[in-house]
């Protein structure tokens, strides 16, 4: 009798206890997600020789910027300056035969085809001399845009092949971040954006430091990667005062719209070897243990993907005080204005 007593007892303690209860939200929101990006310049090339010869002195340094058209490496150009000087001195020879032909031919001492093919040989001789101008222009390497000098991969002294590589030019005054979005958020994010509107989009450097200006998505790629599911956006980011370079990384923050979303405080989760759960309250007012899969992670709120309905009531405080087919009394709050009081995340 003492036994039954005791458990009467603690059964109307339990039913005493009044917890706080809630249920599910559904409605339309959006949440700031974050995705691996990798920055690049618009512009980055590589300077390569055009023309073979010794390397005979680099003007500019690693990293410095420069402007549009200035000289940043000088090939030997003897060779070149040679062909050039012979090339003129066979315009000069083309030009002397072609207006003594002129004068005989103007005398009929001469027929005009005679005329014809020396004036021939003087276009052809200029021809080469204009080709010649041009390997002894090859031989200075100019910037053909402003920017920032890469490493260097030759030295003065090198001999420098046709075509090889000798160092990259990148235009920093705007960058290209691309970063992956999978099939479904790529989905939300088209039936959500107009035609022609751009979306803004933040970036957060390597070092968790916000960069100070927006970028704008302006491309989305052709196709999906088969392997990921994935799909590359561009974002253009101003770079006015240079600090981002080519080849870093960071992470775009970006708004993503949810349709329907059911939404729950964190605060009213648990977790067992990394899963999540939360306590459901019967029409018997029986605590029941149901795992959930998470959506999406908001500030103080998850985006339930399954496991809860949106008439499910959960408790909402008091998690540690109960136990799985415990008897509870509870008071129901509007799960509106539980979310609008959060503050702190679930812990």
């Amino acid at each position: 009798m003492f036994l039954v007593s005791c458990q009467i007892e603690e059964h109307k303690k339990e039913v005493q206890i009044t917890f706080k209860a809630t249920y599910p939200v559904q409605m339309d929101t959006t949440i700031v997600e974050d995705y691996v990006s990798q920055i690049q310049s618009i512009r980055h090339i590589e300077l390569r020789a055009q023309e073979r010869g010794y390397l005979e002195k680099i003007f500019v340094d690693e990293g410095q910027f420069v402007k549009k058209g200035q000289l940043l490496f000088q090939i030997m150009p003897n060779l070149y300056e040679a062909e050039r000087q012979k090339a003129l001195a066979e315009v000069n020879y083309a030009e002397i035969e072609y207006q003594n032909t002129k004068k005989l031919s103007d005398g009929n001492i001469v027929s005009p085809s005679e005329l014809a093919m020396a004036k021939a040989q003087w276009a052809k001789a200029k021809a080469e001399l204009s080709l010649a101008n041009v390997h002894l222009e090859f031989t200075k390497i100019r910037a053909p845009f402003d920017g920032f000098v890469g490493r260097f991969l030759v030295r003065p002294g090198s001999l420098l092949e046709e075509g090889e590589l000798m160092t990259s030019l990148s235009d920093n005054s705007e960058m290209w971040v691309y970063f992956n979005v999978s099939e479904a958020e790529y989905l939300d994010y088209k039936t959500s954006v107009s035609n022609g509107e751009l979306t803004q989009v933040d970036l957060l450097m390597a070092n968790n430091q916000p960069f100070e200006f927006p970028g704008i998505v302006e491309t989305i790629e052709a196709d999906f990667n088969n392997e990921t599911g994935n799909i590359p956006f561009r974002a253009t980011f101003p770079n006015p005062n240079g600090l981002l370079r080519h080849g870093e990384t960071g992470n775009v923050k970006m708004t993503v719209p949810l349709k329907n979303a059911l939404l729950i405080p964190q605060k009213a989760t648990y977790e067992v070897l990394e899963k999540k759960f939360v306590y459901v309250i019967d029409k018997d007012h029986k605590i029941k243990s149901r795992e959930i899969t998470i959506g999406a992670n908001m500030e103080d709120l998850f985006a339930v993907s399954s496991g809860l309905r949106s008439d499910d009531v959960i408790l909402l405080e008091g998690l540690r005080k109960v136990r799985e087919d415990q008897i509870v009394k509870y008071d129901l709050e509007n799960p509106k204005q539980v979310i609008s009081h959060l503050k702190v995340h679930a812990e």
